[in-house]
């Protein structure tokens, strides 16, 4: 979870609509320069006033007034909210400032307009004075209760979830609250080392730890060493913290103020921008190595087959990185730096050398020379696949689509789309009967793959109509009639499924193109956003404040061709299966300040004939959903899941941890045995004999065969299929 795998998902970057809009909304850009010549140009006469964050806090106001779908006004209301946001930003646990520090804070609370003009974030010095003192005052005391053995037989309970508690009243309240925390660290780590020595820990997989430790402790030593384990870590956290680079404190205020207009508007420091950009293309220059952190130290996670680092041989996973160097000048220690920092110094141009200092488990230390290249990033990419079931074995193409990808940068790029067409392609060769496309857990991506993917499946027509704050809508058609798949589709979603992926779920459900299967509703995430590169507004004679960033701002909002919104409430699927995350509150209706549902007129379209009867097909997936032991285990583990979240006092006692511990081991041992369907086959397409390639497809197999809604799927296709033939 702490891997390097930047999952911006959720979000979709507009290109094509955004260009309609400058196109559309001359008056609008013009506006939203004003900050450039009016203020700033005046401005740049007396350059003592004339500052980086003035320049930054000017455009991003004209930008966010000017562009933004909800036309909200950055005055003393919306600061009133931008302070909230910025207060779980500065503290969201609780556990820092006292209710007098956050009272010495609200003077700022209608000042956040003012300071966005001015450039005097005034609050960012306050609140680092204020964080720093209590930080040095709790390490202190953490310290000092770290020091001696501590007491596991006093009842006691921790309130683990920060909304169920207040900022303390008092700095006794603030310790207490500190003492608990660290009893459960320390006893969360005994623990971790009892099951450890037992041979019982597992990894994130479920597979067996592998003991690290080289003696067996008692329990004397092992609380100690739980202690000190503590110590050092949160000693690490606090450094972090009082050390806060001035990007990161800018990074709170500004997109304080970008949330309160929707929770997906927000501003990118240049780091961010870059990771944004490789999210959307799906690859990046660099080695080609999955990185965490793990305490002090920079770990390699997994490497990506056929990258720099895989065709050294050398770099492998659970090495630690010890020292970056750029060619043959001198390394950089990278012990206790922060991974984003880590990376930068690893990332870089292709054709470039950088030098790792490496540490293997076995304790042996060397430095290994590596070529940066491309890396492409295959997780992001289209993967399909033939399924067959016993008995019936009828053939079924499976297309995975994670997310919507697109190199905006690099036309002959690879894109989603293609790659998608390529797949059909494949499968129409095949003589597959069906397809089923998988659109769980995509985020979404660029509008024009989600028009285009859309018109793969139908004759011609409108694919979703997109609103500007102006209230001129604009309709986007798929114009091709080439129907490159004609046979009966299954459009697969979850609560994962946002953005993109519920426009082609939406058009395809509106047309009667597909039958949508999946959790009870899609993300709802009806929004169209735009990356506007921030330099691009910065006058000649302040470009020395560039790089300053950009400005992912929300534009447009998607309606489906029937009217309705897909924002908030998100898409509902014909045929409801249980879902493996249905415990989880996610979606837009959990969000602040989420925009909400809406409707225009909807648009004259041409549905596909066919002969799905939806009632039998609801009824015969039901049975067998009720009678599927996949199912039943999936609902189970769920319901569990559920009960466990809701749980967020825990108790200080050891017995009661160790009890509690116990009992959820077993429960996820019994919940991570996931039943493996061996009837089903699924055929490997790419005739790929490259042993990495080959072991990665075994692995997809694998997940597919465990994969209760995809067998559902196949059962609800072959009734399709049944119906199509009468």
């Amino acid at each position: 979870m702490k891997s390097h795998v930047l999952l911006l998902s959720t979000l979709l970057l507009a290109q094509s609509a955004f260009a309609q809009k400058e196109k559309k909304t001359t008056a609008q850009n013009e506006s939203l320069k004003a900050p450039e010549s009016s203020v700033l140009g005046s401005l740049i006469s007396s350059k003592p006033r004339y500052t980086r964050e003035m320049v930054l806090g000017n455009i991003l106001k004209g930008a966010l007034e000017n562009m933004h779908l909800s036309n909200k006004t950055i005055d003393d209301a919306l600061s009133v909210n931008a302070f909230k946001v910025y207060l779980e930003r500065l503290d969201y646990g609780k556990q820092f400032l006292l209710q007098s520090d956050v009272k010495a804070l609200e003077k700022f609370k209608k000042e956040f307009d003012d300071m966005l003009i001015s450039g005097d974030l005034k609050i960012l010095d306050t609140s680092s004075e204020l964080l720093n003192k209590r930080i040095g005052q709790i390490e202190k005391h953490v310290e000092s209760i770290l020091d001696k053995p501590l007491d596991y037989t006093k009842k006691d309970f921790i309130e683990t979830d920060p909304k169920k508690r207040t900022f303390p009243a008092t700095e006794k309240d603030l310790y207490a609250h500190w003492g608990k925390l660290m009893k459960y660290e320390v006893m969360s780590r005994i623990v971790d080392m009892k099951e450890e020595q037992s041979g019982v820990a597992t990894d994130e997989k479920g597979n067996k730890k592998k003991p690290t430790m080289e003696k067996k402790l008692s329990d004397v030593e092992m609380e100690k060493e739980a202690r000190s384990k503590v110590l050092k870590s949160y000693k690490k956290i606090f450094a972090r913290l009082v050390n806060e680079k001035r990007n990161d404190k800018l990074d709170k205020f500004y997109n304080a103020i970008t949330k309160v207009f929707d929770p997906h508007t927000n501003y990118l420091i240049p780091e961010e921008k870059e990771d944004f950009d490789i999210d959307m293309s799906g690859k990046l220059e660099g080695i080609g190595a999955i990185l965490r952190e793990d305490n002090s130290y920079i770990k390699v996670e997994r490497i990506v087959p056929g990258s720099a680092s895989w065709k050294t041989k050398e770099v492998e996973a659970e090495d630690i990185i010890l020292k970056v160097g750029q060619g043959k000048e001198e390394p950089v220690d990278v012990v206790d730096m922060s991974l984003r920092d880590a990376v930068k110094l690893i990332r870089g141009k292709k054709g470039t050398e950088v030098r790792l200092t490496i540490k293997k488990p076995n304790g042996l230390i060397k430095v290994v020379p590596i070529t940066r290249d491309v890396v492409e990033i295959d997780e992001s990419y289209v993967k399909g696949t033939v399924l067959e079931l016993a008995p019936n074995k009828t053939k079924i193409g499976y297309i995975n689509i994670p997310k919507f990808y697109r190199d905006f940068n690099d036309r002959a790029g690879r894109n989603v789309t293609d790659d998608t067409r390529k797949e059909i392609v494949r499968l129409n060769k095949e003589g597959v009967e069906g397809v089923i496309v998988d659109l769980r857990n995509n985020g979404g991506g660029a509008l024009e793959d989600a028009r285009m993917i859309s018109g793969l499946f139908i004759d011609k027509g409108p694919i979703v109509q997109v609103k500007a704050h102006t209230g001129a809508v604009d309709i986007l058609a798929d114009t091709d009639s080439t129907i490159d798949f004609k046979k009966p589709t299954i459009v697969l979603i979850n609560r994962f499924s946002a953005s993109a992926s519920e426009i082609v779920a939406a058009a395809l459900q509106d047309y009667n193109r597909a039958v949508i299967v999946g959790g009870e509703f899609s993300h709802g995430k009806g929004t169209v956003q735009a990356v506007v590169d921030l330099d691009g507004y910065v006058s000649p004679m302040a470009k020395s404040f560039s790089p300053l960033g950009a400005l992912k701002i929300t534009i447009q909002k998607f309606y489906r061709v029937n009217g309705s919104s897909t924002q908030y409430k998100g898409v509902t699927p014909d045929i409801i299966l249980p879902d493996q995350f249905s415990h989880l509150e996610s979606g837009e209706k959990f969000l602040d300040y989420s925009i909400p549902w809406g409707e225009v007129k909807g648009v004259k379209f041409q549905r596909w004939k066919n002969k799905n009867d939806m009632k039998v097909l609801k009824a015969n997936s039901l049975g067998r959903v009720r009678k599927d032991e996949k199912f039943t285990h999936l609902s189970d583990a769920m319901k569990w899941y559920k009960e466990q979240k809701n749980k967020t006092k825990r108790s200080l006692t050891m017995a009661d941890f160790e009890k509690e511990r116990k009992e959820i081991r077993e429960k996820t041992d019994i919940f991570k045995k996931e039943l493996e369907n061996k009837d089903l086959i699924v055929k490997d397409l790419s005739g790929n004999k490259d042993k990495a390639q080959v072991e990665k497809f075994e692995e997809f197999a694998k997940t597919l065969k465990k994969d209760a809604v995809i067998e559902e799927s196949i059962h609800i296709m072959d009734d399709m299929l049944k119906m199509d033939k009468k």
